[in-house]
């Protein structure tokens, strides 16, 4: 017997890794090795470690890999990859939890009912049978992913299975943190109250706040840090950091966890470094985790809970089963994921023994841990090992194994190129006009308005509006906005203070017109446009320390002109020789093209378009990616001096911008469409590279698009 606690965690390590080994030979998951390596050492097996001898002292190893569990669920759900497939999704993973759940409840119910030999149902029978319905929702992503199998297209039913198996995770945690707090209340002598009711509220809503700020404040402090190291070591803090804040506050840990990693994988730069970081991190954790598992696995107890463990058991496997099968009939999912996504959703691991953990040191559930430990435990093991075979013949039955295996790759930290920020408080430098004069047109129609404020950047600001003018046919309007209350200037003052901006379009051969109007910034700019019948709109970020101040003016601009809006932020020399053309999706192009083309008519730049995709997509699909959008430049965009078409899986998409940045005079980005709150949470690629690149950027938010007062016939 083990009385040192860090011997223990040595054997408990060298155990688990060498049965789980074996367990490989046999074909057979990791997770089902360390169980029984764990049920080896316990007092099942050896007894050389026992739950009450160093269980407790390991407690805190339970509760890191609980958080970075539930972390890890996040990261599976993402809005973007949900897209097109929200109903089937959405159907499956809530029909097939719910089947499991009743189905689960209600034949525990009765069974411990007919084993007790009571006259009638308990309040003990209800808690126990809710819990273990409560635990038998989830299944694991762990599973899925160790059966080396790759879908042949994105949304088929891997994928499918992949985004069920995330939103039933993220479903099944709220569903638990419910059903221990109503056992909770149950447990006690008052029983069900409007306070307890509250207090489910109060917990999943506050979990749920904590997560947001959570990931909210590691996406922040990730921005700032440099390598691997850094990235784990501030990451693991703040999620401990959340962990205890959520236990101190009588929270759910995992529902935290789990929202912290939906917002990062959410967020507009969707920088997935950290999620990586700790793939490579968690593995001693995990067999510590899984092997304590075992530990806390009494033969003795499983043969006292025997009926109720099979009844467990087969009400599971029926409920995932049929649900699944309901669900996708209902959503009108393919034949493929109807008939075999419920076999892969047997398999049960992670996220359930996190549940039995929480519930074994839980004092007011200690009465039900007893039985709910063997029990859970058992199912897992049997799950576990006929789970993956089902998840194997299933894909294969449904067509999609990818006969080649899918090799991981070596995770090496992304070196940073350069240093993020960007060069504050000095005065963008422009290179002299070289093009010779441009020639405005004849019968000019509307205007490209310019909205300077600094003497700084309106000479700079004066030749983009000047360049979009000439190719959009229409003159460049200069406006400058006053406060009402000050004083209207002479027609002296007025060519003062427009010097920079007509000069600058004197050089291009451009005549440019001027306009002094008092209001409001925001409001002038919107009047301004809509007078006189504007093309575009150019804007430029001020020169500070937070550049992004200036979106309470640019946002409601934006929201009322129907224009495009060109946000400048300048940095170092504004020239655009090479221009970087970073995208998400393709829809992207067609707003970002007016303004490529009317760059391309001054200069003839060389010009690259760098699509970032998901960072797991195979070679095949990056290939495609590239043709296709060689394809589509080749036959939309003319004269430019050399076009280079780059996709690339991104794991970090600032980085990936940064990177290719160093190799470029000006970026051009659409903005991101999401306002107000969602921006908050979800954030802005834009914005985040504006406020750290430290080449010049064009920010184009596409124009509200006009409604048609002519009858539709």
């Amino acid at each position: 017997m083990i009385h040192d606690a860090t011997f223990g965690i040595a054997i408990l390590l060298g155990t688990g890794l060498a049965i789980a080994k074996l367990a490989q030979m046999l074909r057979l998951p990791s997770v089902t090795g360390f169980i029984l390596a764990g049920l080896l050492l316990g007092e099942s097996g050896l007894s050389i470690i026992t739950v009450d001898l160093l269980g407790h002292q390991l407690d805190h190893f339970t509760s890191i890999a609980l958080m970075l569990i539930a972390f890890g669920i996040g990261e599976h759900v993402e809005l973007r990859r949900l897209d097109g497939m929200g109903r089937d999704v959405t159907y499956i993973a809530v029909i097939q939890g719910l089947a499991a759940f009743i189905l689960v409840t209600l034949a525990t119910l009765y069974t411990t009912w007919l084993v007790s030999g009571a006259e009638s149902i308990t309040r003990h029978h209800v808690i126990l049978s809710m819990l273990l319905g409560a635990i038998a929702w989830p299944r694991p992503p762990a599973a899925i992913l160790h059966v080396n199998t790759r879908a042949r297209h994105p949304r088929s039913h891997d994928l499918t299975l992949m985004a069920v198996v995330a939103v039933d995770d993220a479903i099944a945690i709220m569903i638990f943190g419910i059903a221990v707090s109503t056992a909770h209340n149950l447990a006690s002598t008052e029983g069900l109250s409007i306070a307890s009711i509250l207090f489910c509220f109060y917990e999943i809503g506050g979990s749920l706040i904590v997560g947001i700020l959570t990931g909210l404040l590691i996406d922040k402090v990730l921005d700032k840090l440099h390598n691997n190291g850094e990235m784990l070591t501030a990451g693991l803090a703040l999620l401990l950091l959340c962990g205890e804040l959520t236990r101190q506050l009588h929270l759910s840990s995992l529902l935290a966890g789990m929202m912290a990693g939906f917002v990062m994988i959410n967020r507009a730069e969707r920088d997935v470094r950290l999620f990586r970081i700790i793939n490579g991190f968690e593995p001693p954790i995990y067999v510590l985790f899984f092997t304590l598992a075992g530990v806390h696995l009494n033969l003795s107890a499983l043969k006292l809970a025997g009926w109720v463990g099979m009844a467990y058991f087969i009400a599971r496997i029926i409920g995932k089963y049929f649900g699944s099968w309901i669900g996708a009939s209902l959503s009108g999912a393919t034949k493929d994921v109807r008939n075999f996504l419920g076999l892969a959703l047997i398999p049960q691991a992670g996220v359930a023994i996190g549940f039995v953990f929480m519930v074994s040191t839980d004092p007011k559930l200690a009465d039900w841990a007893t039985t709910i430990t063997p029990v859970v435990l058992a199912g897992v093991v049997l799950s576990e090992l006929c789970g993956p075979l089902l998840v194997r013949m299933t894909m294969e039955k449904a067509g999609e194994i990818n006969q080649e295996l899918v090799r991981k790759q070596p995770g090496s930290a992304l070196s940073r190129l350069f240093s993020r920020g960007a060069a504050h408080g000095t005065s963008p430098a422009l290179e002299p006009w070289t093009k010779g004069e441009i020639q405005a047109p004849a019968s000019p129609v509307g205007m490209v308005v310019v909205g300077t404020y600094h003497f700084a950047t309106a000479r700079a600001l004066a030749r983009v509006a000047t360049v979009l003018a000439h190719h959009f046919d229409a003159l460049p309007l200069a406006v400058r906005v006053h406060k009402k209350e000050e004083d209207k200037l002479t027609k002296e003052e007025r060519q003062d203070l427009f010097f920079p901006e007509t000069d600058e379009a004197s050089q291009l051969g451009y005549p440019i017109r001027t306009e002094v109007l008092y209001d409001k910034r925001a409001s002038a700019l919107i009047a301004a446009t809509h007078e006189h019948q504007a093309k575009a709109l150019v804007l430029g970020y001020p020169i500070s320390r937070d550049p992004l101040k200036f979106q309470k003016i640019l946002d409601p601009v934006v929201a009322a002109v129907s224009c495009p809006v060109i946000a400048v932020r300048f940095v170092g020399t504004m020239t655009w020789e090479r221009i970087l053309i970073p995208f998400l999706q393709p829809e992207e192009l067609k707003n970002l093209l007016p303004i490529i083309e009317a760059m391309i008519t001054s200069c003839h730049p060389q010009l690259t378009f760098q699509h970032l995709l998901f960072a797991d997509s195979t070679r095949d699909e990056i290939r495609a990616r590239e043709k296709e959008l060689e394809s589509w430049a080749s036959s939309t965009v003319y004269d430019a001096d050399a076009i280079r078409c780059l996709a690339e899986a991104s794991e970090s998409r600032l980085e990936s911008i940064l990177r290719e940045a160093r190799h470029h005079d000006l970026i051009i980005m659409t903005a991101s469409q999401l306002k107000g709150m969602k921006r908050r949470i979800l954030g802005s690629l834009a914005n985040v590279v504006v406020e750290n690149c430290k080449n010049p950027v064009f920010v184009v938010y596409p124009g509200k698009p006009q409604k048609n007062s002519e009858p539709t016939g």
